[in-house]
């Protein structure tokens, strides 16, 4: 049995009224991108895609899994400035803290997503079906969204938060899945153009062209091009990235289809420096990179400091020349949707997914020795080649829905890293961090991975009376990952063996899944979900994260009998009222998760000593609690607050040494969040304004250290102009980013690990105020 639950969030004002559906009704509200039309004469698509076309969010539950979730739909895109990531459209959500260091959250090393208590690497993802894995700094087995497909093609984002649809590919959707659907072609010739303005030189631009209906059939396809670029605020350099989408959808008869699609993108980014709490408190908030001032940098590696940086416990760990990636992604597939009779739909995935990258750092402890300047550049070159399928077919019989399906992906991961010289200082001399990259010095350490991952799914709902909703169903996960060492500079890695031609298996049977919903009174519902769910083993490079292969051989010999794969069994129960003119929801959650894989880290933060740690049980406890109110046409005022107690239930022994984390709080996750958002519509024109406040967070595992907490508002305008001569739906907007300047830590421990006690240098800095203008429209 399974439950078709359509359990709402309270909908932010800004992101339109809440609305709830029926099971019959839940999909074809927003139909996954390449479903067909069920009729190939269906209503015509929005001529372009600029606001006055969006479609608004909703807040409702999904029919197959969920008993909460949060449509986030193209309104919601609209208000933030273009090009923005659209995982930033989930700061408004209760229960859900998005960080970044960049105005935008393009940066792909200091951004964070975290949703009750999980970080986004035990979150699932996907994008029109393909799984796009640890979205995280260092992925693996996949990218980030906004690599994948710009924000305008982006047509709803569907957030739960209680556990991921069995039906999801995802190997780590310990603590929900998003769910990301981009837009399908449209069916009349056009297009649609959009440019942006911004502070520090910041700029965005975007073009879309859509075929229209080539044949009678529906026949169509779109491609599209984006261009953002801009001055990081604090440091020298900028921050780069262009993509192309395209997908071409082919409809089969009046009820099947079948699409291709294809994205690149391309980055090329100079980085925030990461700070610790001394260098904030004694150095400031600025403290960045010395880059273009090789000078300055070489002096430093000599111990010659020149910018106070002797002011703090490690000068050395200040004094880094630079910092940069570039990322190269091609992610190309088909989708396949079959009516194979009137009760018996088939569904297929096809892809394949590749990625080269190069992060540097300059680093000030180890010299060159091909030159014998005191300073060399270590150059890390992930990459990335995996493909995969998915399938499954859904049956109708009666008063059930019947699902069952298949996943199965092989990816190779080769995780690098290289020395290679920078020249000796002379006047006019300054290394190109970009440069080629040939002939290192070293091969500091080298390990490839390959997985294999095959998971199935079977699952039904079944409604016994028009107001309840049962679920039920499984999934079972086999995922196996062997690692080869392929090179190792013993004097740089400290062991003599890095772990190789070794291999780990995450397997699980039965992970259950059951939810029920109760809709009763006209406006109100109530509903719970249980699940229990698994995490296969993460990847890393050596050292870089709570990866139990990114260590030596005999650290991995020595714990091998102990590590297990992270599971969890979730809980949630909630409350739900839709009216007119108030919508209000109160949900509770409880998780009680095993074998938790964190990251301690000790040493600079250019050369980290990682220790992998398995902290065993964590107990979380929760509540959010949300209202929007409505008083007259055109405002809607909105207002939520989100607790969360989330602790370890064990000491930690290390090595012999206890530490006494028991009834210590998670680390990054803030115990208090508040959110509040009004927007007011009249005629042509828009205006809203969003304040959210993130409470203390701790540091330390030992909560020794914490990281204040800080409000946060953003302002915008926009005004619709209508249709002028050709131009379609023309629209300005105006907004302002960190509206009251506030100085603050968003992004934490993402970049190396949290200390176990005390300082470390992880944090990144939010973004101060800034201002963006755009114009956009369609032809």
């Amino acid at each position: 049995m399974i439950l078709c639950s359509t359990a709402s969030w309270v909908a932010p004002a800004a992101y339109g009224a809440t609305a709830t559906k029926d099971a019959s009704t839940a999909e074809t509200a927003h139909p996954v991108a390449g479903a067909p039309a069920k009729s190939t004469k269906r209503a015509k698509a929005p001529q372009s895609i600029n606001a006055g076309a969006a479609e608004e969010m909703r807040v409702r539950g999904r029919r197959e899994t969920h008993a909460a979730q949060t449509i986030v739909t193209m309104k919601t895109f609209a208000n933030a400035v273009p090009g923005t990531s659209v995982m930033k459209a989930l700061e408004q959500v209760p229960g859900v803290m998005f960080a970044t260091d960049d105005a935008q959250g393009l940066d792909p090393s200091g951004t964070q997503l975290m949703m009750h208590g999980f970080d986004q690497t035990q979150i699932g993802f996907t994008l029109d079906g393909v799984p796009l894995g640890e979205t995280g700094y260092r992925n693996y087995n996949g990218l980030n969204v906004y690599q994948a497909a710009s924000s305008e093609n982006i047509s709803q984002i569907e957030v739960s938060q209680a556990a991921g649809a069995l039906s999801m590919p995802s190997t780590n959707s310990l603590g929900g899945g998003i769910e990301i659907r981009t837009r399908d072609p449209s069916h009349k010739a056009g297009g649609y153009i959009s440019q942006t303005f911004g502070s520090y030189n910041m700029f965005h631009t975007f073009i879309r062209a859509d075929s229209g209906d080539l044949t009678p059939s529906g026949t169509r396809f779109f491609v599209s091009y984006m261009r953002n670029d801009g001055d990081k605020w604090k440091g020298y350099g900028d921050q780069f990235v262009q993509q192309v989408n395209a997908k071409f959808l082919q409809p089969i008869g009046e009820n099947s289809s079948v699409s291709v699609f294809f994205d690149w993108s391309n980055l090329a980014q100079y980085a925030y420096q990461a700070e610790s709490l001394e260098m904030i408190n004694k150095l400031g908030s600025r403290v960045d990179y010395y880059y273009p001032d090789y000078h300055s940098a070489y002096l430093a590696a000599q111990g010659v400091y020149s910018h106070h940086e002797n002011l703090v416990s490690d000068a050395k760990d200040v004094s880094w020349y630079t910092g940069t990636t570039a990322e190269t992604d091609y992610l190309g597939g088909l989708n396949l949707h079959l009516q194979m009779t009137d009760n018996l739909r088939w569904n297929t995935v096809i892809y394949g997914h590749g990625e080269k990258s190069a992060t540097e750092w300059s680093d000030p402890y180890l010299a060159s020795p091909g030159t014998g300047a005191p300073l060399s550049e270590i150059v890390k070159m992930p990459q990335i080649e995996r493909f995969g399928l998915t399938s499954n077919v859904e049956y109708d019989i009666d008063k059930h829905h019947m699902r069952a399906g298949v996943w199965y992906e092989n990816n190779k991961y080769i995780s690098n890293m290289y020395g290679y010289d920078d020249p000796v200082w002379a006047p006019g001399v300054q290394p190109n961090p970009y440069r080629s990259w040939k002939n290192p010095f070293a091969e500091l350490w080298g390990q490839t991975y390959n997985t294999n991952t095959f998971v199935g799914f079977i699952e039904d709902s079944w409604r016994p009376v028009d107001s309840l909703i049962l679920h039920a169903g499984f999934k079972s996960m086999l995922s196996t990952t062997r690692v080869s060492a392929t090179g190792n500079t013993p004097s740089y890695t400290g062991t003599d063996q890095l772990a190789g031609g070794v291999g780990l298996t995450a397997e699980d049977a039965f992970l259950p899944h059951f939810s029920a919903e109760w809709h009763f009174l006209t406006y109100n519902s109530l509903f719970f979900d249980v699940s229990k769910n698994m995490r296969s083993y993460p990847e890393s490079g050596y050292h870089l994260a709570a990866s139990p292969f990114a260590v030596s051989q005999e650290a991995f010999d020595n714990a091998r009998s102990s590590i297990k794969p992270e599971k969890d069994w979730v809980y949630s129960v909630g409350w739900r009222f839709n009216h007119p003119i108030v919508s209000a929801s109160v949900i509770g959650y409880h998780v009680d998760f095993s074998n938790r894989l964190q990251a301690s880290v000790t040493g600079s933060s250019i050369d980290p000593v990682t220790t992998v740690m398995n902290v065993g049980g964590v107990t979380m406890n929760g509540v959010d609690a949300g209202v929007t109110v409505r008083p007259i046409k055109g405002l809607s005022i909105f207002n939520s607050i989100s607790y969360n107690h989330s602790t370890y239930d064990n000491n930690l022994n290390q090595v012999g040494t206890i530490y006494p984390i028991k009834g210590k709080k998670v680390i990054d996750y803030p115990q208090l969040m508040y959110k509040t958002s009004a927007t007011y519509e009249y005629r042509h024109a828009s205006v809203h304004l969003d304040v959210n406040y993130v409470g203390r967070r701790p540091l330390s595992y030992l909560n020794d250290t914490s990281v204040p907490g800080y409000w946060l508002a953003t302002l915008g305008a926009k005004y619709d102009f209508g249709d002028l001569w050709h131009l379609k739906g023309l629209t300005a907007s105006f907004n302002i980013n960190n509206l009251f300047n506030t100085t603050y830590v968003s992004m934490m421990g993402g970049q190396g690990g949290s200390p176990m006690s005390g300082d470390y240098q992880t944090l990144l800095m939010g973004a101060p105020r800034m201002f963006f203008g755009t114009i956009s429209t369609g032809f």
